[in-house]
């Protein structure tokens, strides 16, 4: 079969690629290989020696050194916009203070809250830039912002804003999701029927509105929101045409989960409580279970997600970071590839699919991200390593050499 080569921009030579297609063995990997692309997207793969005859005068020709291509790192859960940061918390914590007299003095998740109404559009700007470059310069080109700290109509949108903006000053793809329903607001205290109004009849009608919004989560936790609260939520946010997401199962089993599967959820997230029948649910509403090893770690949890279950019914896994003040204040993929494959036990094909194909699906980008694959957007992260398993073995050094995002090298 003839190829059109005729359109090729760029094309990478002398690189090994771990293409991370879903269905492949391990990493889908081609060594010797070369990837052409054209206008943004991969308009061919494969080794050297497959190589079609095409025209060097006007195709631009990059020896990659023997470098490996994965796909650009997709992050496809975290809270980077936030006011303030909780070291006090974590320091009060270390010196045996509890929880309760945490919360007693100020902490917890409100005092991020009263950091994020306080703090101005700019000043958000600012201190999420530096967490969303350490990140990008780590490979990661896609990447999901919550919202969740602002906790009313205006502030939820100044949180959003900011995730859009963060979108237009790097090269990275941000989808932006409205966590209205993360925590009760003080001002809502034992009334969280009204809050759920709240978030229901003006929030997301808003914020749809608005444009400023891609899904919908909502915290289903004993501490969070129960069952009939986060199906109001679900039923809002499809309503007007918004996919849904969960944090569920993180501290108890109370079936957020097999709500979220009734929904067509994009995603569950943390699930370490999760049960078989939860397991099931999300297969058959093809949800991406989304492993988050940096709260697992800086919780000193010890329930594990059940990784057997999901292997067993052929769940997706993606891992994200979780970046936020609380719970996971850890801006790194490259040490969530490593804690994936340590605390949880996954291989390293697991844990890079789950920052590559599956990390996608989680936010609905399968087809588009996270596989080097023809048509798809030539987001590539190129690696000074010898082997893939290497992007989880060690971390610390930093091995990224360029970065390209819809096809133009950006780092």
């Amino acid at each position: 079969m003839s190829i059109n080569t005729t359109a090729w921009q760029t094309l990478w030579t002398n690189v090994n690629l771990a293409t991370m297609t879903e269905g492949a063995k391990g990493y889908g990997a081609i060594e010797n290989g070369a990837i052409a692309i054209a206008n943004g997207k991969i308009a061919w793969l494969g080794t050297e020696a497959q190589l079609p005859d095409f025209d060097f005068n006007t195709v631009k020709v990059i020896d990659g050194g023997g470098t490996w291509l994965t796909p650009g790192l997709v992050d496809c859960h975290t809270h980077i916009v936030y006011g303030g940061n909780r070291a006090n918390e974590f320091e009060m914590r270390l010196e045996g203070k509890s929880y309760q007299e945490i919360a007693n003095a100020g902490g917890g998740i409100i005092s991020t809250v009263k950091a994020t109404r306080a703090a101005s559009e700019e000043a958000l700007f600012k201190s999420a830039l530096k967490r969303l470059k350490a990140l990008h310069q780590q490979g990661v080109t896609s990447i999901e912002i919550k919202s969740g700290y602002g906790l009313d109509t205006d502030n939820e949108i100044k949180m959003l804003k900011v995730a859009k903006r963060l979108g237009e000053t790097l090269p990275v793809t941000v989808l932006k999701t409205f966590l209205g329903a993360h925590a009760l607001p003080t001002e809502y205290k034992d009334r969280a029927d009204e809050y759920i109004d709240l978030v229901c009849e003006e929030m997301i009608p808003k914020i749809s509105a608005s444009k400023l919004v891609d899904a919908v989560d909502v915290f289903c936790e004993g501490i969070g929101f129960n069952l009939a609260q986060t199906e109001k939520v679900f039923a809002a946010a499809k309503a007007h045409h918004l996919p849904v997401k969960v944090h569920a199962e993180q501290l108890s089993n109370l079936g957020g989960t097999e709500l979220a599967a009734k929904y067509q959820a994009l995603s569950s997230d943390h699930i370490e409580f999760l049960d078989e029948a939860g397991v099931k649910a999300m297969k058959s509403a093809d949800m991406t279970a989304v492993l988050l090893p940096g709260a697992f770690y800086f919780l000193r949890e010890t329930q594990l997600p059940p990784m057997e279950l999901l292997r067993k019914h052929k769940v997706s896994m993606a891992i994200a970071t979780d970046a936020n003040p609380g719970s996971s204040p850890i801006n790194s993929i490259q040490l969530m590839l490593n804690m994936a494959c340590t605390l949880f036990r996954l291989t390293p094909a697991e844990a890079l699919a789950g920052v590559t194909c599956h990390g996608a699906k989680a936010l609905g980008l399968s087809g588009k991200k996270g596989q080097l694959a023809v048509g798809y957007d030539a987001d590539i992260a190129c690696w000074d390593i010898e082997q893939p398993a290497e992007l989880c073995y060690q971390f610390g050094v930093n091995p990224l050499v360029n970065l390209i995002q819809a096809g133009k090298v950006v780092i």
